[in-house]
């Protein structure tokens, strides 16, 4: 294992942080190379335990010669939004510098990259695979790094972008375990969403506001849609699957689940050949894979305690009760229910709602949803 630290610019006199980076296997090996983060959004920390339990296993499979690969794992991916407490509450979804989203507002690559590849592209797409990602290389360590959210976002890229796995581990606020990756890396992406058990796949080509696993991954599919708009015989691939792990709830924090989720990932990186050994067989999927644009928001329409009548991971039917608001000053009982029905995979976790706002969410097989698909 090497262990790399990386300076982030400096906000203010007197202080630096620095992104720590861990690194297993051999830097260009044919089996390929995973990169694995957690905790982008600070103040979710389930999955900084399970790239803990992923680190001391890589360690051993890497004493045993077992990994055939590079793995990159990086435990704290926001070392800024873990310096923001407020009154005791750990912050971190948004930098209070500027109110940004830690994970959106990544750099876009894809016009610079096809603009310094587009007369070199074959029909080798091995080849042409390479010739992109050196590209993307250049591009970024060409890149300024006014701030110090400037530079993390260039320097977490810089590590991921020339991965042919990338695992954003993330959480929501009360959820079972679900998966967000493109619409053209499903069938790449289900095997991991089998050994992980997750219970809703969502799947989009653009989600809005570039977040951190399509400005991985979503470059591909715009280079092959350049390619054919300009007529290019070229065959490009699609060689970064990344994928967004919610791994449950913010308080599903545990030893047991961390451990399990480090198993499955592993498993996954054993089926594609970065760990030496025979990968267990794919167990069923919990519920199939849905557009994100079919994510279904069930909102308050008048503030009020919630009462939630079902848990995350259940499937429910159109029309089925799934939470109510209590108004107890005006005796107000609103039901809120799925239009279409689905996988009930999120909810808001402080049982108290304003107007407005959205309580609970349902994966379903409709694609009804325009314009931004993820909440800010």
């Amino acid at each position: 294992m090497i262990h790399h630290q990386h300076p982030l610019t400096s906000s203010c006199l007197g202080t630096q942080r620095q992104l720590s980076s861990f690194h297993f296997g051999q830097p260009g090996s044919s089996a390929g190379k995973a990169y694995i983060q957690a905790s982008l959004h600070a103040d979710e920390l389930p999955g900084m335990l399970t790239a803990w339990e992923l680190k001391q296993a890589l360690q051993v499979l890497e004493q045993e010669g077992k990994i055939a690969g590079e793995i990159i794992l990086v435990p704290q991916a926001n070392p800024i939004g873990h310096a923001q407490s407020l009154l005791g509450y750990q912050l971190g979804r948004f930098e209070l510098a500027t109110g940004q989203n830690f994970n959106r507002h990544y750099p876009q690559l894809t016009q610079a990259v096809y603009a310094a590849v587009k007369h070199q592209l074959g029909k080798d797409a091995k080849a042409n695979t390479a010739l992109i990602r050196q590209a993307m290389r250049q591009h970024l360590q060409q890149l300024a790094e006014p701030t110090e959210l400037v530079s993390l976002r260039k320097q977490l890229l810089l590590l991921a972008a020339d991965a042919d796995i990338v695992l954003d581990l993330h959480c929501d606020s009360n959820a079972a375990l679900h998966v967000y990756t493109g619409t053209p890396l499903w069938p790449q992406c289900e095997p991991l969403a089998r050994y992980l058990q997750s219970h809703a796949q969502l799947l989009a080509t653009e989600s809005g506001d570039y977040p951190f696993d399509e400005a991985c991954s979503q470059t591909w599919w715009e280079l092959e849609a350049l390619c054919r708009q300009d007529g290019l015989d070229v065959q490009i691939e699609m060689a970064c699957l990344s994928v967004t792990v919610e791994l449950r709830g913010q308080h599903q924090v545990a030893q047991a689940l961390a451990r399990q989720d480090a198993r499955a990932i592993l498993d996954f990186l054993c089926l594609r050949g970065l760990i030496a050994g025979e990968a267990p067989a794919l167990p069923p999927l919990p519920y199939p894979a849905t557009p994100l644009s079919g994510s279904e928001n069930l909102q308050a329409p008048h503030p009020g305690v919630v009462n939630f009548l079902l848990a995350p991971g259940t499937l429910v039917a159109a029309g089925q009760a799934v939470a109510e608001i209590i108004d107890p000053l005006q005796d107000k009982v609103a039901v809120l229910s799925s239009r279409y029905g689905g996988m009930l995979y999120a909810q808001e976790l402080h049982p108290y709602a304003t107007a407005g706002m959205t309580v609970a969410k349902v994966a379903t097989a409709q694609s009804f949803k325009t314009g931004k698909l993820l909440s800010a």
